[in-house]
């Protein structure tokens, strides 16, 4: 069997375990949440420094609304500093920002952060860097299909246009369209499940996991993850043959 010796185009990763590193610790969970937003900032700048055009986040699912309350405030507020504070970074790093997820349910003082950090970085191209927020695979396919059928209604048969719909132009309509698939999926924390993450483009990801929580994740860690990719014969169905006739 061959393998592929070239970067993943576009790597994401499920921040996993900061609780739990701080309750190790004995640390307030909130305090694990800050020890990974370090951890956040060094994998950027490793994964630009590897040649990684795209890293997707999952910072925030739809489902941890449900953690208690004084955890979801503390978590808004230190996304809405951090942004601050790593706008000057993100910018001499060439970091050009950006969010997938229902933006608009965020309080009011994390919205205008990420809006005034994607406007400030809207034209750099070092590194894409997209932050998942307040997001679900499931809620996304959700919307994508209520699109696809607005779409359909406004054509001029939408039986036929419904019909038209294939797994390619259905992604169109869904929050990540804008975005290369996801190649790479990195989860830290020893789980080994994707809790809702980039369920459509997960059919076809590579699924690397971690034992370590992601304070304590390091350039070792993402370099082996790279290497695992590399590994993989990528066949999308195809037999060995076929994939090494398209490599030659």
């Amino acid at each position: 069997m061959t393998t592929q010796h070239f970067f993943p185009k576009h790597i994401g990763i499920i921040m996993d375990g900061n609780g739990r590193w701080a309750k190790q610790k004995g640390l307030p969970r909130l305090e694990g949440h800050r020890r990974g937003t370090r951890t956040t900032r060094s994998v950027i700048e490793w994964a630009a420094d590897l040649d990684i055009p795209k890293l997707s986040l999952f910072v925030f699912s739809s489902e941890n609304w449900n953690r208690p309350d004084s955890e979801v405030q503390g978590l808004m507020k230190l996304l809405s500093t951090m942004l601050k504070l790593e706008l000057p970074n993100m910018i001499k790093k060439g970091v050009c920002l950006s969010t997938v997820g229902d933006i608009k349910n965020l309080p009011e003082k994390v919205q205008a952060a990420l809006n005034h950090a994607q406007e400030k970085t809207k034209h750099n191209t070092k590194i894409q860097v997209c932050l998942c927020l307040n997001y679900g695979g499931q809620q996304e396919i959700i919307e994508g299909a209520k699109k696809a059928m607005q779409w359909a209604l406004t054509q001029d048969d939408p039986q036929t246009a419904i019909e038209t719909l294939s797994t390619s132009n259905f992604r169109d309509h869904l929050w990540s369209h804008k975005h290369d698939p996801v190649e790479l999926i990195i989860r830290t924390g020893s789980e080994q499940r994707i809790s809702n993450f980039l369920l459509w483009d997960a059919a076809y990801a590579e699924l690397f996991f971690s034992e370590k929580f992601w304070p304590d994740f390091n350039l070792t860690d993402l370099n082996d993850a790279v290497r695992f990719f590399q590994s993989r014969q990528r066949r999308f169905g195809m037999i060995d043959e076929q994939v090494q006739g398209k490599n030659t």
